[in-house]
Parts: structure tokens; sequence; C-alpha cells
């Protein structure tokens, strides 16, 4: 008997391993009701054949942000994630839930209240502003209680300027921090396509400007009003407890946090 249970769970390890290298991680721009929104989602197929999709969206320029968790046919598209103020659902009654069709890089369908009603209809696409044009010269701070960050990079024609991106962050709870130097050697990437992580998830890049070093790499993309700097794969530059949180860039050079995520 318990030849078979370990034959049996022998057998699901590489299913396991399958799904994890399978995730994927697509970033899509659109509007939800009248506001311009952006949204993050990962998808990791499960073993009923179904997608089991969490994530996140952010409101612009209200930098409201809700998480998201719910489910996805691969072959329809057909989608329903429930939406909390919090990463955290399990407890805890949803703020909405997201309905609609979710294929060849577009999202689009509805959001409906908790009792049922229909709040707004949204629409998202894979599909970002090119940056290739884009040029700032970016030195800004953002920060508050918990956390700060510092951030500068000068970007000609779609370029980096070689040695000029510096991004510092520090969490006050520990004192840990990340630190990006102008000594540290990034390159740019090509950001068409699909990029993979360090840990084997496919990651949507088309519209951006991707800078390298290592595992680490740091996307820049258009949101229209602001430009949005994020950190993936970046531990070897941080304290055990620190990490890189997202920074908006306006029109002006600020910087802006979005609403802290808890952890």
């Amino acid at each position: 008997m318990r030849r078979v249970a370990f034959l049996a769970l022998a057998a699901l390890a590489p299913l396991a391993a399958a799904a994890q290298e399978a995730s994927e991680t697509r970033e899509l721009l659109g509007r939800m009701g009248r506001s311009t929104a952006v949204l993050v989602l990962t998808s990791q197929p499960r073993a009923d054949g179904d997608w089991r999709v969490t994530g996140e969206y952010l409101l612009l320029p209200s930098l409201v942000r809700r998480y998201l968790e719910g489910e996805r046919s691969p072959q329809l598209g057909v989608t329903t994630l429930r939406e909390g103020n919090t990463p955290i659902f399990f407890g805890r009654a949803p703020t909405g839930t997201l309905q609609g069709t979710w294929r060849e890089g577009r999202f689009q369908g509805a959001r409906f209240a908790p009792g049922g009603q229909e709040r707004e209809r949204f629409e998202f696409a894979e599909d970002f502003p090119s940056m290739d044009a884009y040029s700032a010269s970016v030195r800004c701070e953002a920060g508050d209680a918990r956390y700060a960050s510092t951030l500068a990079f000068v970007v000609e024609g779609g370029r980096l300027k070689p040695r000029s991106l510096e991004w510092r962050s520090s969490l006050a709870s520990s004192g840990h921090s990340c630190t990006i130097g102008a000594g540290d050697a990034f390159s740019q990437a090509p950001a068409q396509g699909a990029q993979a992580s360090a840990h084997g998830a496919q990651t949507s890049a088309q519209g951006a400007l991707r800078f390298t070093s290592g595992k680490c790499a740091v996307t820049l993309r258009d949101l229209g009003d602001y430009v949005r700097a994020t950190a993936d794969d970046c531990a070897s530059f941080c304290g055990s407890q620190a990490y890189f949180e997202p920074v908006l860039v306006d029109k002006r050079g600020g910087c802006l946090l979005t609403t802290p995520r808890e952890r």
C-alpha cells in the first residue's frame, strides 16, 4: 500500500513541476469603467484543465489597488475573478467580481458588486504604447512611514544611458534595503514578446523598456500619465526582507508609490 502511494506521489511530482514551469504573468492596459487601469495577472494550470489566476489591478489616477483571484478556461477564455482589498481572500468577503472573456491578449467583460449588480464594464489588452522614442532624465524620491525609495535613470530615444540606472529602497521595520547603483552594469534587453523570469514563468514585455543584470530585470512601461518602473528577480540586490515596490513616474519627473501591499 505504501509503495502504491509512493508511486502515485512520484507520478504527480512531474505534473506539479510542469505546472510551475507553465505559469505565466501577463500585463494589460485598459479601462475599468471610466478609469484607466493597469492589470497584472498570473495564470497557472490546474489538474482539471482550467487555469488558476491571481493578480491585481491599479486604477489611475486614484492609485486604488485591488487584488484578484479566480479561474480561467483555456479553451473558451471564460474568466471569473473575485476582487478584494488585500491579497488575502480566505475568510474575507469579496468586494466584487470580474466576469468576462480573456483570450488573444484581450480581457473584456463586466465588474459586478457582491450582490450581483453590474457596476461597470472593463476592457484590457496586452498592447502598451511604444517607448521607442521615450526620453527622460529622472531622479526622484517616494515613501511613507514603512518604506522609502529613490529612483534615477536617463533614457534618450528609448535607450538607457550607460551607468545611469540607480534604484534604492529601504524598509523601516527591518532596516533592510535594496541597492542598484550606477556601478551595476545593466544592459538593454529586447522588450518584444514574452520574457522568461528566473523561476520559469513567462512575462509579457510588449511596449516596454527592459534593463537586465543577470536575473534581475527593471522594466519601464508607458501608462499614459505615468511611466511605471518594476523590478523582477532582483533579490541579489536586496537584504533578506527588502524588496523594490513598483514606482510611478509622472510627467514632471516625480515619483509615487502604489498602494502598499500586505506582506
